[in-house]
């Protein structure tokens, strides 16, 4: 098992989903005092959008992680006008987080091309700064890639999430029977009869703490700020980590995810989220999702199974509770249904939230022109 391990931490433990790098802007042109001749600016850093490239690659093309400009050319008889420095741009994958040294967020990257300038380039030298240039912005900045999904799966080491992302979609997870069989992020795509398309991330699983960075902690619970469902996946049996931890039943694991949840970033709770029970194959498991239902109808009532300090300020309530087996199939295609449902009423308020807001904005306008004139 030990050996399995290492074998997998080869093969994945390279996924890159931080990177920290060096950029300058260019410096500025000298000016010509003589002639009032202008140097030309320094170019631009721009960290821009490409679905061709992983921070792995940008890792392994850039080890020295230095990004610099190009200086603006000086002010001369032939050319008066200095010729502008030539912008760097940094290639980075779709759903990167720029963020600066000092914490602050410079911005999103959130489709195909979109751009960020990450330092600005030094002024050329002309008459109002005695033709002295000045140098471009020095940063150290942050990428930090968030995936971007429909739907994140949430849920502890073992609940059969990679197994459940095989049986539904296209992508085909490492499996293993050990507590952490996902070391990176593993995005499904599911396709509909109408071609619709839904895509799921199996995300690094849970441990009790992670919140404070315990196991993947946040390494995990960071991608799951950007997806827009989650879908808790749960043993019906319930689990047990390891074998000085104490055993958890499938109600209590949900409220523990809830929890870490939670503690990370408490919007993520009020996500709309579906509830997956899986491994309904095994013996007894008809039972214990029966109990299940019951717990979940009220779940306060059944909050001294936890210590209090793992007990959820808000239960989650869950618009779909599925059945399923990844292991035979069964109850995966209603769980794709209901995924859909779920996904399609989202979409349909959004697109309704939209329509209200263009109304009111003609009604607005329209009230405007009336009382102007």
């Amino acid at each position: 098992m030990v050996q399995l391990s290492r074998i997998l931490f080869r093969k994945y433990g390279n996924f890159v989903d931080n990177l920290r790098l060096y950029v300058r802007g260019g410096s500025g042109g000298m000016g010509l005092p003589r002639l009032g001749g202008h140097g030309g600016n320094g170019g631009d850093v721009w960290v821009v959008a490409s679905k061709k490239v992983t921070l792995k690659k940008v890792k392994d093309k850039y080890p020295q992680k230095r990004f610099l400009a190009g200086a603006g050319a000086n002010s001369s008889v032939r050319a008066l006008k200095g010729e502008r420095g030539e912008d760097k741009e940094i290639l980075a994958p779709v759903g990167v987080t720029v963020t600066a040294d000092d914490g602050k967020i410079v911005g999103d990257l959130n489709a195909e091309g979109d751009r960020l300038k990450v330092a600005k380039g030094g002024y050329g030298g002309s008459f109002h700064s005695a033709f002295e240039p000045t140098k471009g912005q020095i940063k150290q900045i942050r990428l930090d890639l968030k995936l971007i999904a429909d739907l994140g799966l949430v849920g502890y080491p073992n609940a059969g999430k990679s197994s459940l992302l095989t049986a539904m979609s296209n992508a085909t997870p490492q499996i293993a029977d050990y507590a952490f069989t996902t070391l990176r992020p593993e995005i499904g795509k599911l396709m509909y009869k109408d071609y619709k398309q839904i895509s799921v991330a199996d995300l690094p699983g849970l441990i009790e703490g992670a919140h404070i960075n315990k196991g993947m902690g946040h390494k995990f619970l960071k991608h799951v700020e950007r997806t827009k469902q989650l879908m808790f996946v749960v043993d019906v049996s319930g689990f047990q980590l390891a074998s000085k931890t104490p055993f958890r039943s499938a109600f209590e694991a949900i409220q523990l995810l809830t929890k870490e949840l939670e503690l990370f970033k408490e919007e993520l709770v009020s996500k709309p989220a579906l509830l997956v029970v899986n491994k309904m194959d095994l013996p007894d498991a008809e039972d214990k999702f029966a109990e299940l239902k019951e717990q979940l109808q009220n779940p306060a009532e059944f909050s001294h199974l936890l210590a209090d300090d793992m007990i959820p300020k808000n239960y989650m309530t869950f618009r779909h509770v599925v059945p399923v087996s990844a292991l035979t199939g069964s109850g995966i295609d209603h769980l794709k249904s209901c995924m859909r449902e779920s996904l399609d009423e989202d979409d349909a308020m959004e697109n309704k939230d939209v329509h209200l807001q263009r109304l009111q904005t003609l009604q607005t306008l329209k009230h405007n022109s009336h009382t102007s004139i």
